[in-house]
């Protein structure tokens, strides 16, 4: 084990449509990834946010809004205090699932809260997202939530989406060790190089960037605070030097 990471967290949130215990071919790539944190000491947790009570809305406590319970504010702090944030998903209609876009309309309930230096609240934390399916469609979701992450504050390293996809139409899914009366000698995709490759990449990318950033206790404040451009300590834009 490299002890370089074994101060930091990371959650996964496998946005399956399965509630627990289920068995779920996302979460079995995801344990790739997860497996290969452990293994360097980082600390792990590995959340079905389908398993949760999270009401739709952007607010950061939909039971404030109307709502009888919200489990997000719970969900939320585990989050925060992670370094690391990989979002999974099954592919549906070529999109990612329904429970991921509810996951991030969530952290973006939270976009109205700052660090300590006056940031966004995700600065500062490295983000990445893991795919499954059985149709085309996993740069196409990566794009989205990858877009989505770095919008709300995550940095994103190279390489930092993977994934597998079986034969287009009905068949063997991630994982799968028989289907349809057919058994299988390894499960499905288990032996992909591909996928294997792209997945540990992505998650030592995950841990370098992540490590990078505590070391430097994030991103510099400078040009980039919230809280100073509300003050406006350091704009003037009708001063002729910004134009």
């Amino acid at each position: 084990m490299n002890n370089t990471f074994n101060d930091l967290k990371a959650v996964f949130l496998n946005c399956t449509l399965k509630k627990s215990p289920q068995e779920s071919h996302t979460r079995s790539l995801m344990d790739v990834s997860a497996n290969i944190m452990k293994k360097e000491g980082v600390e792990v947790e590995i959340i079905r946010p389908v398993d949760y009570n999270l009401p739709v809305g952007v607010q950061p406590d939909m039971s404030e809004h109307g709502e009888d319970c919200d489990d997000w504010p719970g969900l939320y702090d585990k989050i925060i205090n992670a370094d690391i944030l990989v979002l999974g998903s099954p592919i549906w209609l070529g999109e990612r699932s329904s429970i991921a876009s509810k996951v991030i309309e969530r952290l973006y309930a939270m976009s109205g809260h700052h660090n300590d230096k006056g940031q966004y609240v995700y600065y500062g934390k490295a983000g990445g997202c893991i795919i499954t399916g059985n149709e085309d469609g996993v740069k196409h979701c990566a794009m989205g939530m990858l877009y989505a992450l770095q919008h709300l504050g995550y940095s994103i390293p190279p390489q930092s989406d993977a994934g597998w996809i079986g034969e287009v139409g009905p068949g063997p899914s991630y994982g799968d060790k028989e289907w349809d009366g057919e058994k299988f000698d390894k499960p499905k995709g288990f032996d992909s190089s591909f996928t294997n490759r792209n997945t540990t990449f992505m998650t030592y990318n995950l841990l370098h960037l992540a490590k990078m950033l505590e070391d430097q206790g994030g991103y510099p404040a400078y040009g980039n605070s919230r809280k100073d451009w509300d003050a406006g300590t350091r704009w003037n834009f009708e001063n002729p030097e910004y134009r």
